[in-house]
C-alpha cells in the first residue's frame, strides 16, 4: 500500500536532533480496513458511520469485508504487488521518517470574495475622491474582442475545492497512536478528512 485516509488534527512543532524548530501538521492516519480488492485497486475505509446513516448497500458492502460497521469514508488506491486481504487493517506503519508524501484535502471555504482578497489585487487609490478602492477595474476592451476573455480573474467563490499539496516530508511516525507528523501545512480545516500518499522525488523543504 502507498496511501492512507486520515484526519487533520492541527499544527504543532517538533525539534530535530540539531535543535532546529520544525513546523508540522499532525494527521490521524488510519487504521484503515481493506473493504474491497480488485485487479488494479484497493479500497480502504476510515471511521465508522452510524447504522441509521448508512444505506443497506453500503452496510452489505462493508459486511462482505467482515466489518461490523460501514466506514465513514471510502477511498481507493492503486494495488501494489502484494495486496492485503479484505478486512485487514492498514496502519500508519507503512510510512517512515524521511518519506516524501502528497496530501489531498478540501480547502477551507471562504465564500464569495472580491478580487483583492481572492487574487491579491492591489486595489485603486484610497484618497482624492476615488470610489474604486477594491473594485477590479476594466475587465476587457469594448471594441475588440467585445467580450470578457476566458479565465479573467474576477470576484467569485473562494476555497472549498479539492487540492493536493506536493512534496511534504514525514518528520515522525507514531504507530501506537496512529499519528503522522508531516512538515508544513496541508489543505483543509481542523478535523478535515485528508488522503496521504507516497510520492517519488524531492521535497520542497529539502
Amino acid at each position: 500500500m502507498n496511501g492512507l485516509i486520515g484526519r487533520k488534527l492541527g499544527m504543532a512543532r517538533v525539534f530535530a536532533e540539531d535543535g532546529a524548530h520544525v513546523p508540522v501538521t499532525v494527521i490521524e492516519a488510519g487504521p484503515c480496513p481493506v473493504v474491497q480488492v480488485t485487479e488494479t485497486r484497493v479500497q480502504l475505509g476510515f471511521g465508522r458511520r452510524k447504522a441509521v446513516r448508512a444505506t443497506k448497500a453500503l452496510l452489505g458492502h462493508a459486511q462482505r469485508a467482515g466489518l461490523d460497521a460501514a466506514p465513514r469514508v471510502l477511498q481507493s488506491f492503486p494495488r501494489g504487488a502484494e495486496a492485503p486481504e479484505p478486512g485487514a487493517p492498514v496502519t500508519v506503519a507503512i510510512f517512515a521518517p524521511g518519506d516524501i508524501v502528497k496530501v489531498t484535502g478540501v480547502t477551507k471555504g471562504r465564500g464569495f470574495q472580491g478580487v483583492v482578497h481572492r487574487h491579491g489585487f492591489g486595489g485603486g487609490p484610497a484618497t482624492h475622491g476615488n470610489t474604486r478602492h477594491r473594485k477590479p477595474g476594466s475587465v476587457g476592451a469594448g471594441t475588440d474582442p467585445s467580450r470578457v476573455i476566458r479565465g479573467k480573474k474576477m470576484p467569485g467563490h473562494q476555497g472549498a475545492r479539492r487540492f493536493t499539496e506536493l512534496g511534504l516530508r514525514v518528520v515522525k511516525v507514531d504507530p501506537e497512536h496512529n499519528l503522522l507528523f508531516v512538515r508544513g501545512a496541508v489543505p483543509g480545516p481542523t478535523n478535515g478528512m485528508v488522503t496521504v500518499r507516497k510520492q517519488g522525488g524531492r521535497s520542497r523543504h529539502a
